[in-house]
């Protein structure tokens, strides 16, 4: 049996979760990973405000009480005075991932020179990786086809669930002592 991933989407904006205007983040999230992993998997969805107290609480929810492997953040990254991801997401960290923040900066930067005023963070919790992501479904994607190709077996070395990709959206990599055979069908 393949072992099932779960995976947190966390959508931080006021306006978004004040329904002052439709969230795009958490839609764009799960159309990404929809098109590329290959390993089954169960999503765990919040949208809620710019308030670090909250963003923390729920972060710690997701990774301590839901159990999730792979924690996705999408908003709240900017200079704004009310951005506090970052701040919230290294307050909870077990150990910080650096590589993640300046490879998405450095992907971003093909698209757009505000790039560099990005301030995303990649953490772990437990055994959970919690990546801050842009919060437009487009900038999304870019940030995703960039960096993802590392997650799975940084999720493998934190001790999370083994997630496959699909190759021609995005090919994980892993050493070959760490790839596992397809299961046999029955």
């Amino acid at each position: 049996m393949t072992e099932s991933a779960t995976i947190g989407l966390v959508s931080v904006s006021d306006r978004a979760s004040g329904g002052v205007y439709v969230d795009k983040g958490l839609p764009g999230l799960k159309e990404w990973l929809a098109a590329a992993l290959a390993s089954p998997y169960t999503l765990v969805e919040r949208l809620i405000p710019d308030e670090q107290a909250v963003i923390e609480r729920t972060l710690v929810e997701l990774c301590d009480i839901a159990g999730c492997d792979l924690v996705l953040t999408t908003g709240g990254t900017g200079p704004a005075p009310r951005d506090v991801t970052p701040e919230a997401t290294l307050a909870i960290a077990h150990k910080v991932m650096p590589g993640f923040g300046e490879e998405m900066r450095r992907v971003s930067l093909k698209y757009t020179p505000t790039a560099i005023l990005s301030r995303q963070v990649g953490a772990i919790r437990g055994r959970a990786l919690v990546l801050n992501l842009p919060g437009q479904p487009k900038a999304i994607k870019e940030t995703l086809d960039g960096i993802f190709p590392a997650v799975p077996y940084c999720i493998d070395l934190a001790g999370g669930a083994y997630i496959e990709t699909r190759d021609e959206v995005c090919k994980a990599w892993r050493p070959k002592n760490a790839v596992r055979p397809p299961p046999v069908p029955r």
